[in-house]
């Protein structure tokens, strides 16, 4: 197994993304702490592993508060040892509307949720990365971050900045054993997020929700969307020893839909 003996943690890991890295992991041989905000279904998960003879641990808590982190850190580190892979997953997409329409606390929910949880979970986990010269940080970014859709400004920025985090933190982390990347997917059509957007620029648009997705997926070389399972098989491949050389590299999982 690719992650036996290892321990991971992985934010919004209740549905979508998450829940299918959670279980791939786990799989594999890792003990994963699952955090989310909804405890139903992170509870859900953890059961799914646990029956599956897989270890885990459920921790409700929302990235963006500092205190949540140090507590769901903490509680990785007491109940299995240690963190040996952080997944920076947790996120919401925020304000469907133009730049001028969204409000600074709109602004700075998306910011936080995304990029300021990312940055306070990287922080908590990389002295003791440090002290084992070994550790793995993924942030689960975005297709947003690099190509433009409009309506979607605080979610674009966040997900930008995850991947300048994911670089910086590469280059300072390297010399000591520690590798941080980031996955951009591309629409993840199954996941409630991808649904309630499409949902919502239908309506903005003034057409049906089957034609915007139709029209969206056109712009996809495969012209479709990923699966959660997808993402989750490029993030298992970046945590594990087998891409022990890279570092630093944000990787498109999106069926060709961006080129850097």
């Amino acid at each position: 197994m690719l992650l036996s003996g290892k321990v991971a943690v992985v934010t919004g890991g209740g549905r979508g993304i998450g829940r299918a890295i959670a279980l791939k992991f786990a799989e594999e041989g890792a003990a994963v702490v699952i955090a989310a905000r909804t405890e139903s279904q992170i509870k859900a998960v953890v059961q799914e592993i646990r029956n599956s003879g897989g270890r885990a641990a459920a921790f409700i808590a929302d990235v963006a508060e500092e205190k949540h982190c140090e507590q769901l850190i903490f509680t990785a580190e007491v109940q299995f040892g240690r963190v040996d892979i952080l997944v920076n997953n947790a996120g919401e997409y925020g304000p469907v509307k133009p730049v001028e329409e969204i409000t600074p606390a709109e602004w700075d929910r998306v910011i936080a949720v995304h990029l300021r949880g990312a940055y306070l979970l990287t922080r908590m986990v990389l002295p003791g990365m440090y002290l084992r010269a070994s550790g793995v940080i993924l942030n689960i970014s975005s297709l947003s971050a690099k190509s433009a859709f409009g309506w979607g400004s605080p979610y674009a920025a966040a997900k930008a900045g995850m991947l300048g985090l994911t670089r910086v933190a590469a280059a300072e982390a390297a010399r000591k054993g520690v590798r941080v990347n980031a996955i951009c997917p591309g629409p993840v059509t199954e996941t409630k997020m991808s649904k309630d957007l499409g949902n919502t620029l239908a309506k903005r648009l003034g057409i049906p929700p089957e034609k915007q997705l139709a029209g969206f997926l056109e712009t996809v070389l495969q012209g479709r969307g990923q699966t959660a399972n997808e993402i989750a098989a490029a993030a298992l491949f970046l945590c594990s020893d087998q891409a022990s050389a890279i570092t630093g590299q944000s990787l498109n999982v999106d069926g060709g839909a961006a080129f850097y």
